[in-house]
């Protein structure tokens, strides 16, 4: 599983034309699931990215959480995060997992979420979507379930 966590003043997705969601204050987190993440890799992820702190504090340091700092999160499946680039010029997406085994995670990812008390919007899973974003930094971080687990 890989995230890209963005830390944003505010985002929307839209699809068709169409807002189908919009934070303020918090984060977009653009989601890949690969075709080995199961449950607890997910629950793990969402755990982590509850607790992380990538928000100032009073003093300018980064050592509050998303809960701490009273933002939401805006959710958006991603399976290009998990292109092989390492041969020739055209991506592969062999190592994303399908959608009948990632809709169910990417949905269990964002539950768990919630359960942390995370206000959490989501984009449409295999929609074309029009992401808008003001990073606020910019701060972004990378989590890759591989590496930081």
């Amino acid at each position: 599983m890989r995230l890209v966590v963005q830390r944003v003043s505010r985002a929307s997705v839209s699809v068709s034309g169409e807002r189908i969601a919009a934070i303020g204050s918090g984060a977009l987190v653009l989601t890949g699931i690969a075709q080995h993440d199961d449950a607890p890799t997910v629950d793990r992820m969402a755990d982590k990215l509850a607790g992380l702190r990538y928000f100032e504090d009073a003093d300018g340091r980064t050592n509050r959480s998303i809960l701490d700092a009273g933002g939401r999160l805006l959710v958006v499946s991603q399976f290009t995060l998990l292109a092989d680039v390492g041969r020739g010029r055209r991506p592969g997406f062999s190592d994303a997992a399908p959608p009948e085994a990632a809709i169910p995670l990417l949905g269990r990812f964002v539950e768990r979420l919630r359960a942390h008390g995370i206000e959490v919007e989501t984009g449409r899973f295999g929609a074309t979507m029009a992401v808008d974003l003001v990073n606020d930094g910019p701060f972004t971080l990378v989590l890759d379930s591989e590496r930081d687990l």
